[in-house]
């Protein structure tokens, strides 16, 4: 019963002095709220990563050539074509534990069917694509043999291409032009959605790589059969840097690289390039998470300052409490209570401070985020106790006072 007295008499307390209440709860207010902020774009952001290592595959190699050197100079990577298509073929023949190897050449491509047109990504690849990211068809059929091996002027496309293009006219074996070239499409990519750059996975155009290399984009830097990537797909629950060990020394042999001499490609593990961004996230939403946290102790510091006045303000009040029979508990429990809904209050208006800056950042900013309940206990808990702390000294100071010198206080 004392304590919901108490909770009744803090709240009248901080009624008379509101400009004075809400000055005090700001630090609280805007250190809450920047908490559930940062940790929304944190967790939104871990779920981004998450989601596109689920579509590029958590067990997916990218091959690229290597940066070569000429007179001392770097050239830069991808510079330097390394890669063949032949080298996809030994892969996937030669190295257990392949499920494919899809070598890629890519450029941009202007597609028309009708009246309409549309610019797009144009991938050249073989029949492995498909099985090396891990990405189904939703109506159509993959390239067959004879298509990859002389050419065939056939395509499949992604989603947004298909919407672009046609629309709610079914593709399957309509003819658009891209560039110069009439194609027919004979197949739909599932849906795979964007990635956290912004790009589209389904703005897409696969054609055989053949077709693509030889009629539309050029060899690379001239070579007959040169690549600018190669997509490995290892079998689940299999090392993928033991597959990269065994990939770098077939490579290595099949390009007649010296001891001596630098690998003439890079071998990546996209999941594990994802892994780190995830890491840089969780380190940076940590940092302004604690750069956040120094508003609530700011916030504390605030606290304890006003009650300081306030116990001096009411020292008169003081020794009357103190003469009618309050003890020194009650009165420390008193303002202890005050300084905790001061606190406890900043921490209720901080939270929906947050949540409307979580939906400033969706809406205005287009951030992807996630409100954590957790964010909010913590931050809500953190608050009580930086009441409890900061509170402590002017309770104590309150509930030590002599009651015959607080009632000579004018």
């Amino acid at each position: 019963m004392k304590l919901f007295l108490n909770i009744r008499e803090a709240l009248r307390a901080l009624r008379a002095n509101k400009l004075r209440s809400v000055l005090t709860m700001l630090g609280i207010v805007f250190g809450v709220a920047a908490v559930i902020v940062m940790v929304a774009i944190g967790a939104g952001t871990r779920e981004q990563i998450r989601a596109e290592i689920e579509r590029l595959g958590t067990n997916t190699l990218m091959i690229s050539p290597s940066s070569s050197r000429t007179a001392g100079a770097s050239t830069g990577s991808g510079r330097r074509p390394s890669l063949t298509d032949l080298d996809a073929m030994a892969i996937a023949i030669e190295v257990q534990d392949v499920l494919a190897a899809a070598p890629i050449v890519r450029g941009r491509v202007n597609m028309v069917f009708g009246n309409r047109n549309w610019s797009s990504s144009v991938q050249g690849t073989t029949d492995a694509f498909l099985a090396a990211r891990d990405w189904g068809l939703s109506d159509g059929r993959n390239f067959d043999q004879d298509e990859i091996a002389f050419g065939g002027t056939v395509a499949i496309i992604g989603q947004t291409v298909a919407r672009q293009l046609f629309g709610d006219t079914d593709p399957i074996d309509r003819m658009i032009r891209v560039n110069h070239l009439s194609v027919q499409v004979v197949g739909v990519l599932e849906p795979k959605g964007q990635s956290m750059d912004g790009g589209d996975f389904d703005d897409i155009l696969l054609m055989p790589l053949v077709t693509a290399r030889n009629s539309l984009l050029g060899r690379v830097a001239g070579r007959a059969q040169s690549v600018n990537t190669i997509i490995v797909r290892v079998a689940e629950g299999i090392s993928m840097e033991w597959v990269a060990q065994d990939i770098a020394p077939l490579l290595r042999q099949r390009h007649g690289l010296l001891d001596d001499e630098e690998d003439s490609f890079r071998i990546r593990d996209m999941a594990d390039y994802l892994r780190m961004q995830e890491a840089a996230n969780s380190a940076m939403t940590t940092l302004l998470g604690a750069v956040a946290s120094i508003s609530l102790l700011v916030g504390g510091i605030g606290i304890m300052n006003i009650m300081l006045v306030s116990v001096s303000e009411r020292t008169r009040e003081i020794g009357i409490r103190a003469a009618v029979g309050a003890n020194p508990r009650d009165l420390l429990l008193q303002f202890l209570v005050e300084a905790v809904v001061l606190s406890f209050l900043g921490a209720l208006i901080g939270a929906l401070v947050g949540m409307a800056g979580i939906l400033m950042s969706e809406q205005i900013f287009e951030m992807q985020t996630a409100f954590s309940v957790e964010a909010f206990v913590i931050s809500a808990g953190f608050a009580a106790v930086i009441g409890v702390v900061f509170g402590l000294y002017p309770a104590w100071k309150a509930a030590r006072m002599q009651p015959v010198d607080a009632l000579r206080h004018a």
